[in-house]
């Protein structure tokens, strides 16, 4: 199926930066456990991913939907079963207090900044530049970077073997019958020729990557030659500023009175 988007900046910065410059901001997600900084660098990914992906608005409102229950669900989780000492409401089991709601609250807000972010990263990476990016700028051995490549171009030719052995099998009447007892017999039979295909073609592709050296470690020639841009400097100098921007004002303009939710 061809999505058709328009390429933006993001497009242009190096995969392999943008990889690891997003492989930091995880990390320093989980280390922020103040509630209004984390509201504020939730607003700084959300622009990036309405904005910068160069999809429709159409199309990012249909990808926000599954975030949006990935938060609801975390948040609720914890602030209707969370542990506090100010008890805002009290029914059975249900204890919602203030502790628990900021703390909902934020690992809300911290599994949509994953969502987001890891979003953003597919929404405006080609697989082709990554691997290409890897071997480029961070040396991965090539044999294991066109391994993924080839693996990734195999998943549609599976799917394809797969429909077409559910059309055979309908042909042969073989979904004739009804049933538990015909269900499981169907699921048998359709992973030994899925697996058998899969080994040949496995094997196929092992001979032509070994014959074409690339168990070699000589040096190589690329198709595709990337290196770095001004879009690079842009898209980390964004996150410096806006994360900077945004811890000023969420000390000097806070929008809840917490500032550790661990306690």
């Amino acid at each position: 199926m061809n999505i058709s988007f328009e390429e933006s900046w993001l497009h242009k910065v190096n995969p392999a930066l943008k990889l690891i410059t997003l492989t930091f901001l995880f990390v320093f997600v989980v280390m922020i456990h103040h509630l209004n900084d984390m509201i504020t660098f939730t607003f700084t990914v959300s622009i990036l991913f309405f904005f910068c992906t160069g999809h429709s608005y159409k199309r990012i409102l249909l990808f926000l939907i599954p975030f949006l229950l990935v938060f609801f669900s975390t948040a609720v989780s914890m602030i209707l079963f969370g542990k506090g000492e100010t008890t805002l409401f009290k029914l059975g089991i249900v204890n919602v207090t203030e502790e628990s709601l900021f703390r909902g609250l934020h690992l809300g807000f911290r599994a949509l900044v994953f969502a987001m972010m890891g979003m953003t990263f597919v929404l405006t990476t080609k697989p082709v530049l990554l691997f290409y990016s890897l071997m480029q700028q961070l040396k991965l051995q090539p044999k294991y970077a066109y391994s993924f490549m080839a693996a990734i171009r195999l998943m549609p030719i599976m799917f394809e073997e797969l429909q077409t052995i559910l059309d055979a099998q309908k042909v042969r009447g073989v979904h004739s019958q009804k049933g538990i007892r015909s269900l499981l017999k169907d699921i048998k039979s359709l992973p030994i020729p899925l697996l058998s295909q899969s080994i040949r073609r496995a094997f196929r592709i092992a001979v032509a990557m070994e014959a074409k050296r690339f168990n070699s470690t000589n040096e190589r020639t690329y198709y595709y030659h990337l290196g770095f841009s001004i879009f690079d400097l842009l898209f980390i100098g964004y996150f410096i500023l806006m994360i900077s921007l945004g811890y000023l004002f969420a000390t000097e303009f806070p929008l809840f009175p917490v500032t550790d939710v661990r306690y």
